[in-house]
């Protein structure tokens, strides 16, 4: 099983940075077409009220921020695919330590997929899953 392993992990290196390159890789750059504080996404919501969280955050703008930038990798549901699963990750790690991680990535994922406000909404969305 071990030799196995070792001739298949190249393989699965190289399809995990495909994937993470690929499906991770539409993220909008830093907060442009900003207005007032709120971005160009928030403004082509068609008027809907954003829903705050309990910490400030809007929750349907993090939740699309991570269908467009994250599961591609972390599963639909934060579930776990080719990176690690989310379920829980607000119990393991702080907001801090989640915006560390989206700006400067780990492991075989990149930093910079999610950046400015828009990380930090996202951070902030993920610490909360415990």
């Amino acid at each position: 099983m071990k030799n196995l392993l070792s001739y298949w992990r190249p393989a699965l290196v190289a399809a995990a940075i495909a994937l993470a390159l690929t499906g991770c890789g539409g993220a909008k750059e830093d907060n442009q077409g900003t207005q007032g504080g709120q971005t160009e996404q928030g403004q082509q919501q068609g008027g809907q009220a954003q829903q705050p969280s309990g910490d400030g955050y809007d929750v349907a703008k993090a939740e699309a921020l991570y269908k467009q930038n994250c599961a591609a990798c972390h599963g639909g549901n934060l579930e776990g695919a080719v990176g690690p699963n989310l379920q829980t990750v607000g119990s393991r790690l702080s907001k801090d330590e989640i915006l560390n991680i989206l700006q400067n990535g780990k492991g075989t994922m990149p930093g910079g997929l999610v950046k400015g406000e828009d990380a930090e909404t996202l951070a902030a969305w993920l610490a909360d899953k415990k």
